[in-house]
């Protein structure tokens, strides 16, 4: 009986080796081109040292009749990740993190003998609140006196956007999304101000780098290859970038929703009796779910209980700072499980690359078991002039089962909203509400929240 398999489409440019899936379960095939470097990889002790320090996704060899073509050598089962998540989708924090990794693991491949070919910021993924390098087919043998051939590649993926976020505007990061190689150097040279030039770092892997790409002198490799590379100048490349890297920071504040929670409506008694029942549903809910996408989470505070329930959580909101914050809060208290993904569930991150394929957008890569939707609802259907029936149509295409917070029209919230709109939502109603259920959806459980006129729905498969 044939087995069936399936190339995944973002691994398909390197001829090492790829990425596929057979019988549900995703594997990596080793090509016979990665033999040496593979045997040294496995030799070396590198492997074991990154999954030892918890750097790397680990793997173990399958049986290589799972292959997928005849030029395998060997077949590997990486461990597989509850949720695959974009450079674009990242906040500051969490696209500085995956940086000063990238450079960790070049500088421990050093002292194993081998290199980086490659510095591409798609090769982190985040778990369990760390970065985890993926790509086993990265590394490669260093040749003495050899540059950095991934150098030009770190700098657009990593120092460029972060550059432009710390001393432009935080939301330059959406660039990444446009430029799937990470941002051109001379793009982000232009956009800089002129005082980062008087900064070491800046000025000479962003600046000068950018000049010497644009007239054709600079290799892009951190060195002249003609002269020679020796390893001191490698290291003392990589201590380079890491001090540039260190030196850029964002303090999350003063963006859409980072202090929503200072200013709301409810009232003590009111915000207890919502996270009481949201509790006992989630709580409920987790018997049979295993995964949650928190849409609107803001900076994650009801995101935690699910991932205290033992739900894997996506926190996802639309504001820089307030994801900024749930990845800070998930830093400072180690929880497991939570991840914070910049959304802007307007306009979700789309399928992109190579036949729209390369890059999976945010409806290809669910739906989830659960979805929260708290004090969403109003943005999209009167922020947005968004229509019930399609607000709940996209809520069930993202979650088998969700929880929305209803928030009628005379809350303090949306009045605010329309102080200066004329009232076009007649429709706004909580009658409409549950007459536009989607078909298979029912109400399992309702709950109005104490002092705050707002109703709290549990909706389920019928």
């Amino acid at each position: 009986m044939t087995r069936p398999t399936e190339q995944h489409p973002a691994s398909f440019r390197d001829p090492s080796g790829f990425i596929f899936v057979r019988d549900g379960e995703l594997l990596r095939q080793i090509n016979e081109a990665y033999r040496d470097d593979f045997e040294l990889l496995s030799s070396s002790g590198l492997l074991e040292k990154l999954w030892s320090q918890g750097l790397m996704v680990k793997s173990e060899e399958a049986d290589l009749g799972l292959a997928a073509a005849p030029s395998a050598i060997a077949i590997l089962k990486p461990e597989r990740l509850p949720f695959i998540s974009h450079p674009y989708e990242w906040s500051f924090g969490m696209l500085k993190e995956a940086a000063l990794l990238t450079l960790k693991i070049q500088s421990l491949a050093l002292d194993h003998g081998m290199s980086l070919k490659d510095a591409s910021a798609y090769n982190i993924q985040f778990h369990q609140g760390r970065p985890l390098f993926i790509d086993t087919l990265s590394f490669e043998k260093h040749e003495k006196s050899a540059p950095w051939v991934a150098y030009g590649q770190f700098c657009r993926h990593f120092l460029a956007p972060l550059a432009l976020m710390a001393h432009v505007d935080v939301r330059l990061q959406s660039l990444l999304g446009d430029h799937l190689d990470g941002i051109p150097l001379n793009l982000a040279s232009h956009l800089l101000p002129g005082k980062t030039k008087f900064n070491a770092g800046l000025m000479m892997h962003l600046h000068m780098h950018a000049k010497a790409e644009s007239s054709g002198k600079g290799s892009g490799q951190g060195g002249d290859s003609k002269a020679g590379f020796s390893e001191a100048a490698m290291r003392g490349l990589i201590a380079s970038l890491e001090k540039a890297v260190s030196g850029l920071e964002w303090k999350p504040a003063g963006t859409e929703w980072a202090d929503y929670y200072n200013d709301t409506n409810y009232t003590d008694a009111a915000a207890k009796h919502k996270h009481e029942v949201l509790k006992a549903w989630i709580t409920e809910a987790s018997a049979a779910c295993a995964t949650c996408w928190d849409l609107g989470a803001n900076d994650g505070r009801y995101s935690r209980i699910a991932a205290e329930a033992g739900l894997w959580t996506l926190a996802a909101d639309i504001d820089p700072a307030a994801v900024e914050q749930a990845w800070l809060y998930i830093r400072k208290s180690g929880m497991p499980g939570l991840h914070p993904l910049l959304l802007d569930l307007r306009n979700p991150s789309p399928s992109r690359g190579w036949m729209n394929q390369e890059r999976s957008g945010l409806i290809e890569r669910g739906p989830s078991d659960l979805v929260l939707a708290l004090a969403l609802i109003h943005h999209l259907a009167i922020g947005n002039n968004v229509p019930l029936p399609s607000v709940l149509d996209l809520f069930s295409r993202l979650g088998r089962e969700v929880i929305v917070e209803w928030v009628p029209k005379e809350d303090s919230q949306i009045q605010r909203m329309m102080r200066a709109r004329k009232d076009i939502f007649a429709g706004y109603t909580q009658s409409a509400f549950e007459a536009a259920l989607p078909d298979g959806m029912r109400i399992r459980q309702m709950e109005p929240i104490k002092e705050s006129g707002r109703v709290l729905y549990w909706l389920a498969r019928a």
